[in-house]
């Protein structure tokens, strides 16, 4: 990589991956908070704790998955390393060390979401106040994305950042999937009620993709209706299809612009993967197991996240784990 360092490589990639973790994050607390309730108008606020596979750093600090604990956990505890203030915090550390490469406009505005996610208090994050706060969080992550969208040089970087973006938006919206799906599982009895509507309508707003499922499946909405359009939708930009499309084109297109040698490992998985997601229908996947499934994608993303590592960021070859885990600050 002649023209850019593969630190740099490495901290736009991370950059993206942790803005797009934060609003994702986001949204998931904010649905859960607004549409996620059961019969009884209770909500299920330990499923977020095991989308995230935290249930150990989370019980260490917290007897019960209370609404309130939940929360803070995962909106302002700084120790709590999948929270969004951290995810923001490692951002923010990223974009200082690509000073000479962003603009000005990009810099400035993580440096105030930041500080702002710093002063967020009880008060912010109560019953009456949290949605209005969550959706500054998302506002926040989009105006960054928006912001890069119009003033980042289109070089090697771009590519990087792009990567990251859709490989954590893949990963996101499998984890989603899969624990969402076993918990709104419906009993026999409320299968196709108000309460079951409902449940699939908040797994849909989750992911952004309630209006956009609704424009295809105008007569109702069932589970694998809703599991086909976020693993295998061609057009909705959160599914994982497209994700793995995007991946597929950037990575390409990165490899054939600069002559780069590095990266046919990648290709090749991200290649292997893609297919797997163009040849499969939803009732085959249901058939064999969605979890297991969505096991395969995840392990495959962590894999496909290790040998780019490996091809451009100068670190040494891992063995594949279900998380990816983000580069030491």
């Amino acid at each position: 990589m002649s023209s850019l360092l593969s630190r740099y490589a490495e901290c736009i990639f991370w950059l993206a991956r942790f803005v797009e973790r934060a609003e994702d994050l986001a949204r998931i607390l904010d649905v859960n908070e607004t549409f996620s309730r059961d019969a009884r108008g209770s909500q299920n606020w330990l499923s977020i704790v095991q989308l995230n596979a935290d249930e150990k750093r989370f019980f260490e600090k917290h007897p019960i998955a209370t609404a309130d604990a939940v929360i803070r956990f995962y909106v302002t505890d700084v120790e709590n390393p999948t929270s969004i203030i951290a995810a923001i915090r490692a951002a923010r550390e990223n974009a200082r060390t690509l000073r000479p490469l962003i603009s000005t406009e990009m810099w400035v505005h993580l440096n105030v979401f930041y500080n702002r996610l710093k002063a967020i208090d009880k008060v912010d994050l109560a019953p009456g106040t949290l949605t209005r706060s969550l959706a500054w969080i998302k506002e926040s992550c989009q105006t960054h994305t928006g912001i890069t969208e119009g003033t980042f040089f289109r070089d090697q970087g771009w590519y990087f950042y792009q990567l990251g973006r859709y490989i954590e938006r893949a990963d996101q919206t499998t984890r989603l999937l899969d624990i969402k799906y076993h918990l709104l599982l419906p009993k026999t009895a409320d299968v196709g009620s108000p309460v079951d509507a409902s449940q699939w309508s908040a797994l849909l707003r989750s992911a952004a993709g309630y209006h956009a499922f609704r424009r295809l499946h105008s007569n109702g909405i069932t589970p694998a209706r809703v599991a086909g359009f976020l693993l295998l939708n061609h057009r909705f930009p959160r599914s994982v299809y497209l994700c793995l499309r995007e991946i597929d084109n950037y990575l390409n297109e990165l490899r054939s612009r600069y002559s780069l040698r590095g990266g046919s490992d990648a290709c090749n998985a991200v290649d292997e993967l893609h297919a797997v997601l163009s040849t499969k229908t939803i009732d085959e996947i249901l058939g064999a197991g969605l979890h297991e499934f969505i096991d395969l994608i995840q392990c495959q993303l962590s894999d496909i996240t290790n040998r780019l590592a490996v091809a451009f960021f100068g670190v040494l070859p891992t063995v594949p784990d279900v998380e990816a885990v983000p580069p030491p600050q």
